[in-house]
Order: structure tokens, then C-alpha cells, then sequence
């Protein structure tokens, strides 16, 4: 049986109100990285908060759509252009910082899901290991976080429609592959992860 992910973490830490922050992005080869920080009320009543990468489709935007509507939601986003300047370890710190400078509320305490505390976040923070299947501020947050990215990359996809970002949110599968082989990079690629510097450098090569 499946332990789903409670607010024992949350109590535990002793502080009010604690946020939850979880990002998703850091892998693929195109598209922002984005974050996502929630507060959860004590009153919510919403069932099936889970790690994100564990909820169908229509289950992650169904509880996505209730987060909104009940808890206190923050997101982050730190775009490509960024990203490559500044690196994906920073860029992903920026987002969650962004993510909890966005909330309404300012919380008194984070949990992160993780293996370090991100740099330059505007509370005290604790990281927490596979949080999002432990603390259910964390799995909510990966939810958000989850629904809006996805969002982001089908709207990219109209404009960009070889790469299938509508269904592998720029993630180098093989039908993205073979948009890359067919129509090229876009601005929407991390030109600094290699599979894409590696196709950049051999056009180089080729014009010159």
C-alpha cells in the first residue's frame, strides 16, 4: 500500500504558516523551468494531493484547479535565456525564490523538496528528500508546478509544432529529436545543455 504524503512535516517544523516548493523543468531540453510554493489551509478538504509524477493528467488538474480556488499559491519561472546564463543549479534556487515571493501570504517557514536548500530564498527553509511523496505541502506544490509548465509547453507547441512539446513538455524524446533534426533550434531550446550545443556546434561547422 502506498503511503500518500500528510502534514506531519508541517507540524513538525513548529512554524506557521509553512509553504510547500517543488519545481519541475530541470531536465528538459526546452521550455522554462517553473516553480511552484503552496500553503495549504487547515480547512481544505481537497483528496488525492500526491507527488505530481504519480497523478494522471486529469487528476493533476482537477486538484490544480482546486489549489487555486482554496490554498495560497505562488509560482516561478525562470525562462531559457536565463537559465543558460546563469546555470541550471541557480536557475532552479531563482525559481523557487520566485515562487515564494509570489505567494500572498508570507510564509514563516518552506519545505523544499530535494537534497539542499536553495540559495536566496526570503525564508528559513528545510530540504526535504523525495518531499513530494512525504510532505503534502511539497506534493501540492509539484502539482501546480506540474499543471502550469505543462501549460506553458502546449502554448509553445502552437507556435513550435514539430517538437511534440504538447505531449513531451520538451523533454528529448524522439519525436523532439526528430524535430530537431528536421526544423533546427529554436529560441525556446537551452543552448546550454549539450544535446543542443552539440547541434548548434556541428551547424557552425557547417557554415563555415
Amino acid at each position: 500500500m502506498v503511503t500518500l504524503p500528510d502534514l506531519s512535516q508541517e507540524i513538525a517544523c513548529g512554524f506557521k504558516p509553512v509553504c510547500g516548493v517543488d519545481e519541475v523543468g530541470r531536465g528538459p531540453w526546452a521550455g522554462p523551468i517553473v516553480a511552484g510554493a503552496v500553503i495549504l489551509p487547515e480547512d481544505h478538504n481537497i483528496e488525492g494531493i500526491a507527488d505530481s509524477k504519480a497523478l494522471s493528467k486529469p487528476k493533476r488538474e482537477r486538484i490544480a484547479a482546486l489549489l487555486h480556488e482554496q490554498a495560497f499559491i505562488g509560482l516561478g519561472l525562470v525562462e531559457v535565456s536565463e537559465l543558460d546564463e546563469i546555470g541550471l543549479t541557480a536557475a532552479n534556487d531563482l525559481a523557487m525564490a520566485r515562487a515564494i515571493q509570489s505567494l500572498q501570504e508570507r510564509p514563516a517557514y518552506a519545505l523544499v523538496d530535494g537534497r539542499r536548500s536553495p540559495k536566496g530564498l526570503s525564508c528559513p527553509c528545510t530540504a526535504i528528500i523525495k518531499g513530494d511523496a512525504i510532505s503534502l505541502s511539497i506534493a501540492a506544490a509539484s502539482i501546480v508546478a506540474k499543471v502550469h509548465r505543462d501549460q506553458i509547453m502546449s502554448r509553445l507547441a502552437k507556435d513550435f509544432p514539430h517538437y511534440g512539446w504538447e505531449t513531451n513538455a520538451g523533454y528529448g524524446t524522439a519525436a523532439h529529436r526528430a524535430g530537431l533534426k528536421s526544423h533546427g533550434v529554436t529560441p525556446h531550446h537551452r543552448r546550454s545543455f549539450k544535446p543542443i550545443a552539440d547541434i548548434l556546434l556541428k551547424e557552425q561547422r557547417v557554415d563555415s
